[in-house]
Order: structure tokens, then sequence, then C-alpha cells
């Protein structure tokens, strides 16, 4: 039997569709966990690419893409997630990439980045003033990008959703979930 509450954090998400951004060097745990964790609940999970027929993570592993950023509205989505490593440093390269993140944002659709992910927020200029986490070594990034940086293992600021690294991802698919569900934070 769930605990109080619980229930709550198991949302269904049937109905509801989610972007996964990939590029070369993505860290596993943070581009895989979220793709089996929201198709789990329900959810339509497209993973979204730059342009290549597939990448590698930092450890080899392959993903092959559904779709390209430039192929895909973001009218379509209810949450884009970005996954850290490397990757959002080749992510960022791809304008349509950053303009999908930036338009989900403006539509008030849930973004989320993890790890390095906050790369990605930062060249989409959507942290300004917001409340923000990271991996350690971006911070200065998101701070010189206006946001409130909190050392914390999910920080939710309306719809953006931030962690910092792998073992904050239970706590981070959670915060998104909520929000996709319109619970408040």
């Amino acid at each position: 039997m769930p605990a109080t509450g619980e229930r709550e954090m198991t949302m269904e998400l049937k109905g509801k569709h989610v972007a996964v951004l990939a590029e070369d060097l993505y860290e596993d745990l943070e581009l895989w966990y979220p793709v089996y964790r929201f198709r789990e609940a329900g959810a339509k999970v497209t993973i979204v690419g730059g342009g290549a027929s597939g990448y590698s993570s930092k450890h080899g592993y392959p993903v092959t893409p559904d779709a390209t950023a430039e192929n895909v509205n973001a009218a379509d989505f209810d949450a884009v997630i970005i996954p850290g490593g490397y990757a959002p440093d080749r992510m960022r390269r791809h304008k349509a990439m950053v303009d999908l993140v930036r338009d989900v944002f403006a539509r008030g659709k849930v973004v989320a980045a993890i790890c390095h992910g906050g790369w990605m927020l930062v060249s989409a200029d959507v942290v300004r003033g917001r409340k923000a986490t990271c991996f350690f070594a971006i911070k200065d990034d998101l701070v010189n990008a206006g946001a409130r940086y909190e050392d914390r293992e999910v920080v939710r600021d309306g719809n953006l959703v931030t962690s910092r690294k792998p073992e904050d991802l239970p706590a981070f698919s959670r915060a998104i979930m909520q929000a996709m569900s319109g619970v408040k934070a």
C-alpha cells in the first residue's frame, strides 16, 4: 500500500508527450532513466537529436533519435528533458535544439535539465531570474546567465525543473511529473 501522498507521486501521464534531447557524449543514466520512467508512466517519449542518425554516450552506449529538432514542433510536447554529460555543449550548437527548448518554455510547458543540461538553459536564455541548480562545475555559467543558484537535489521554479547529478534522478523525475500534472511547486 502506498504511503500517504505517494499515490500523487506516481502520476499517470497517459496522453502526455515528452521530448528527451540527445547528442554525442550524453550521460547514460540521465537520458535513459527519464526515457524509461516516463514511458512506464504512460507518456509518449520522443528522443530528439540534432541531425545525426545516432549518438554515443560517455560510456559508448548508443541511442537512435526518433526525430530531429528541425522536424518537431514545440506545441506537440508537454515537456522537454535535457540530460547532461558533455552532450549539452554539442546540443547548443544546433539552433533548432536551442529554439525547441526556448519555445517549449515560452509556451509554459515543462523544461527540465540535469547536470550539464543547464548549458542549454543558458543558451536558450530561460534561467534569467529563475531558481535553478546544476552540476557544480557549471554553476558560474547559470549565475552569469541570471539564475539564482541553489545547491539542492532538485529545484523547481514554475515550469523549470533542474537537478545536479545522476543520484538526483528520482527526485528530478518526480518533480517533472508533478509539474506536468499541474501540481504546484
